[in-house]
């Protein structure tokens, strides 16, 4: 039992990295390794609702990531869990305004508090204004909308406000878009839409996070404006996050993005080396030693990108130290981060690959071979070779167990019309530079410095 649950805990470190913070913190967070005997891993989650969701969508990559870590093949099992853990967590089943039995409802991570948010010149603003809005609610910055690349911190404040809150005897409720937008679906497939809706009506703060995932979602779209004019004109507090500033989202209509703008709007910059070092400080979350330091440095330096890189990448690399009973040194560090590293750049590369194609990740990974599918392959396996010189075998790999032949043609492919398309040209410019984007302003800038 403790194996399986230190083994997990491993494996959401390295799952932390490669997903996305929505599908990580709904369908991952708040699971348990449960067991592992005779290459079966069971793993204890909320509900029915999450264990069927992660065995059609995440199945792949979490065996992937498990067979990585025991070292063995292994077969995957998604249980719903009855341990004190999974009935306290973030996630828990309940009736959620006659939506769905099943629907996903947040409590507030004890994890993501004000006390334990690392204040820094990249963010000091963005937390001034959220202990701002906890003191006076609907009061001096309404709606207050927080913005930055993925993992800076934006989560952490939501959860903060939401606890600070209901502290001070008040109601919050946090949602993800991905999150809002599901149960949304829910509701209109059950015809429960008012019902769905009514249950924001009594809320004194409304945590939103990631509204940029509704941008291409029009009907979802416009019952989030119609919630939020009606939470704003009966003076609730309004807090939402994104990865950019309202105004440099496109297409959202300019009625929204007004209402988006009308209180305060604020960024958080990427952390710097010693604001990276105190996070991973406060995450370490035991006595220091002269080892454990040397560790937290040689991590502040490789994991530049974002604050939950830091997290997992701490979480994967002290229970693998566990596990196998090695010494943390230099090199271990540098192999398991720059294994991680890689399996999230190539799931990035893919999903902004599918995004511009309008595809989902499965299906550019899947069986479908429409000549936009099959382009929208050819360019990943494009990528994925020219900007990282993986290995055919990997490109197959990553692209569905694709063969190194297929792979090699989809490749000669594209490299032979870049110079006679310049259509095709321009839409891998505009790919590489929304994956550099992605990856933050360092990152960006260093792409830029390698194609001159």
């Amino acid at each position: 039992m403790e194996s399986a649950k230190e083994i997990w805990k491993a494996a959401l470190g390295k799952l932390q990295i490669q997903v996305s913070k929505a599908n990580y913190t709904t369908w991952l967070s708040n699971s348990q390794g449960l067991s592992y005997k005779d290459n079966v891993f069971v793993v204890g989650v909320a509900n029915v609702f999450v264990a069927e969701w992660l065995s059609k969508r995440l199945y792949p990559l979490v065996r992937k990531t498990l067979v990585d870590i025991v070292g063995d093949d292994a077969e995957v099992q998604f249980v719903v869990g009855n341990g004190e853990q999974l009935r306290a967590g973030p996630a828990a089943s309940q009736t959620d305004g006659g939506t769905s039995t099943l629907a996903v409802r947040y409590r507030f991570n004890p994890k993501y508090t004000f006390d334990n948010f690392v204040v820094s010149d990249s963010n000091r603003l963005a937390y001034a204004a959220a202990v701002e809005v906890c003191e006076c609610p609907a009061d001096s910055y309404n709606p207050l909308f927080i913005h930055s690349s993925t993992g800076q911190g934006k989560t952490h404040l939501l959860h903060a406000i939401g606890h600070l809150t209901e502290n001070n005897g008040l109601q919050a409720i946090y949602t993800t878009a991905e999150q809002f937008a599901n149960e949304f679906v829910l509701a209109v497939r059950e015809k429960q839409v008012d019902a769905f809706r009514s249950k924001f009506r009594s809320i004194h703060v409304f945590l939103f996070d990631d509204v940029h995932f509704l941008i291409d979602k029009k009907q979802t779209l416009q019952c989030f404006f119609h919630i939020f004019n009606e939470l704003y004109n009966n003076n609730r507090q309004i807090v939402i996050t994104g990865d950019c500033a309202p105004k440099d989202m496109q297409p959202l209509s300019s009625k929204l993005k007004s209402r988006l703008e009308g209180g305060l709007v604020t960024d958080i910059q990427p952390p710097d080396f010693e604001t990276r070092l105190s996070i991973l400080r406060a995450k370490a979350d035991t006595a220091m030693t002269p080892e454990l330091e040397g560790v937290l440095h040689i991590i502040a330096e490789k994991v530049s990108g974002n604050v939950r890189q830091l997290e997992g990448a701490l979480v994967y690399l002290t229970a693998q130290a566990r596990l196998s009973g090695a010494r943390i040194t230099p090199q271990t560090i540098n192999k398991l981060l720059t294994s991680a590293t890689h399996q999230q750049d190539i799931r990035l590369l893919l999903r902004v690959v599918a995004e511009h194609f309008s595809l989902s990740p499965d299906e550019l990974t899947g069986k479908k071979r429409d000549r936009m599918t099959s382009l929208a392959r050819h360019v990943a396996i494009y990528l994925m070779r020219e900007r990282h010189q993986y290995p055919l075998a990997e490109i197959g790999r990553a692209l569905g167990g694709r063969n190194h032949a297929t792979i090699l043609h989809g490749y000669e492919k594209v490299a032979s019309r870049m110079s006679v398309n310049p259509d095709l040209a321009r839409q891998i410019a505009e790919i590489t530079e929304k994956i550099d984007a992605r990856k933050g302003p360092k990152t960006a800038h260093q792409a830029v410095q390698n194609r001159r």
